[in-house]
């Protein structure tokens, strides 16, 4: 039985979050070939895998004589921690940092089948071989310098995590605020193109009427050539009557081509406005924001996806200079 004090547990907590980023981060710079500071804070720790190697070993405490159950209590430990973990970062940032989608045998793409019994092997090779070292470590620490290690360490990792967490919940509000911009420029555009199609009908009917009124009035200046000229003098004056009627009615028709303008200049204006305010939002400034989306560059979201997409290629440098413009 494991039977440390709150000091040294919060010490091998620390030790395994330090562990994990130097494996995690190594093994991404490696297969990015690119230098990458892994996980959600920014100092070199990783609390999930403080979390998974503590939760191994108080899970397999009673069970340090057989193997077996330790390897199921390490599979269900490690599940439900891994989907606590998921379900409440996606709750409350909107994104997910590991999503197993893809996976055969998953659940709601935060665990699968695989990586749980994953979880058991690496459950008895943490408590069989990795602790043993660890443990002797920690434990042969002057209990002075441990205490003051471990103070100063719970310091920067809770600053740390605040200035982290603060960070995640402000990228949430841009992928929102995003996400509104898109709706509002795809109800614009969607206004325009009515407006549009709306106007081209309107010209053609015109063209049809001006094309219909022309042909008649050949016809019927054609066959009043050989009439009375009282009667020509009535046919003009009424004429006239008609063309006064017409001008009335372009001087209106014309009103509603001034006013479906200002409504065109207008929705053009507030789609300028909005598009602006999208690349705007898209432009990261914050150390702590830009940091997460570069360490965590298979993060995804669910409802704003295209949000997300875009604020990754802006944040990691891959938009073309086209798309700025």
């Amino acid at each position: 039985m494991y039977s440390y004090s709150i000091v040294q547990w919060f010490f091998f907590f620390y030790f395994y979050c330090f562990v994990g980023w130097c494996i995690e981060s190594a093994y991404v710079s490696i297969k990015t070939r690119q230098l990458t500071n892994r996980g959600f804070m920014r100092g070199p720790f990783l609390p999930l895998y403080g979390s998974g190697a503590i939760m191994m070993l108080v899970v397999s405490m009673p069970f340090q004589d057989n193997i077996f159950l330790v390897y199921v209590a390490g599979c269900v430990g490690a599940t439900i921690l891994e989907y606590v973990t998921g379900v409440t970062m996606e709750a409350l940032f909107k994104v997910r940092y590991w999503d197993y989608s893809r996976n055969k045998f998953n659940f709601q793409g935060h665990i699968c089948l695989g990586t749980s019994l994953a979880w058991g092997l690496l459950t008895i090779l943490m408590t069989e071989v990795v602790h043993v070292p660890v443990e002797r470590f920690g434990l042969g620490i002057p209990d002075m310098v441990l205490k003051g290690v471990t103070y100063v360490l719970s310091v920067l990792i809770f600053a740390d995590f605040a200035l982290s967490f603060k960070a995640a919940i402000d990228l949430r509000d841009v992928l929102v605020k995003m996400e509104q911009v898109k709706s509002e420029m795809v109800h614009i555009q969607k206004r325009l193109d009515v407006i549009i199609a709306l106007a081209n009908q309107e010209v053609e009917n015109r063209r049809a009427v001006l094309a219909e009124s022309m042909s008649m009035a050949r016809e019927e200046w054609t066959e009043r050539m050989s009439v009375h000229i009282d009667d020509i003098k009535a046919g003009i004056e009424k004429k006239m009557e008609q063309m006064k009627a017409g001008s009335s009615a372009w001087e209106e028709s014309h009103m509603d081509g001034i006013h479906i303008q200002e409504e065109l200049q207008n929705l053009k204006t507030k789609y300028a406005i909005n598009l602006a305010d999208r690349k705007r939002l898209g432009r990261l400034k914050d150390f702590f924001q830009r940091g997460l989306v570069c360490a965590n560059p298979g993060m995804t979201s669910v409802k704003f996806r295209e949000a997300l997409e875009e604020l990754k290629r802006r944040t990691m440098g891959k938009d073309e200079p086209e798309d700025e413009e």
